[in-house]
């Protein structure tokens, strides 16, 4: 304990002081720590938003989510693929529910198909809906499992120009809090094609209200956005 030599109180200042640890309200700026973490604690919130400008970047002001929100479209126009062997119309409740929620949130469904899980027929509408130039986003369901006749993943795969990886890693993690080790077998993934969304979810309808109401309504606008910049 340090008192002060004046009154004999408590100095709580003196180990900052002295070099023993930071006060709680130290800002941190380059180069104290890096320009990645830096930014990254900007965004959250931890750190004072830059003003100015300077040669170094560090000062310039940082483009929220928000921003990009507020600047997307209000509406996106889609297709909707279901890759199934057995489904038809009737017993499509997955592409039923992604149709009736996309309508629900102002999307505009250009065109509602059924295919077999076979490569061509899968690349057939994909070509279609990249040289109409009106389609924004191609939601699919069906295929993304690991049985012979799921081969979704390969056939997008090989047509996806960039990846969107984060798509599948989140909606993996989000199924595991609902079904344990078994969401590792999904293979539900996204990307654009061109400038074209693809996102593929799993078939049950399970798996597509969870990828639907947690991933792709929140985001599907913002990132028909940044697909087209």
């Amino acid at each position: 304990m340090v008192t002060d030599s004046n009154d004999g109180s408590v100095d709580h200042d003196f180990p900052c002081r002295a070099g023993l640890k930071p006060r709680p309200y130290m800002r941190l700026e380059p180069p104290h720590i890096g320009r990645r973490l830096y930014r990254f604690s900007v965004g959250l919130g931890l750190q004072p938003r830059p003003t100015g400008s300077g040669d170094s970047g560090h000062n310039q002001p940082v483009t929220s989510v928000a921003d990009h929100r507020a600047t997307s479209p209000a509406s996106v126009r889609c297709v909707v693929l279901t890759i199934s062997d057995t489904r038809t119309i009737e017993t499509d409740t997955s592409g039923r529910f992604i149709v009736e929620a996309l309508t629900a949130a102002g999307h505009t469904v250009a065109d509602r198909t059924i295919v077999r899980d076979e490569p061509q027929r899968i690349r057939e509408v994909i070509a279609t809906a990249e040289r109409s130039g009106n389609v924004d986003a191609v939601l699919t369901t069906g295929g993304t499992g690991i049985t012979a006749r799921d081969g979704t993943y390969e056939t997008l795969v090989s047509l996806i120009t960039r990846p969107l990886d984060g798509f599948g890693e989140i909606f993996r993690m989000l199924s595991y809090r609902e079904i344990g080790a078994a969401a590792m077998l999904s293979r539900a993934c996204a990307g654009l094609i061109g400038r074209m969304v693809v996102i593929a979810m799993p078939g049950s309808q399970a798996a597509v209200r969870l990828a639907m109401t947690e991933l792709v309504l929140p985001e599907l606008n913002h990132i028909v956005r940044e697909a087209r910049r």
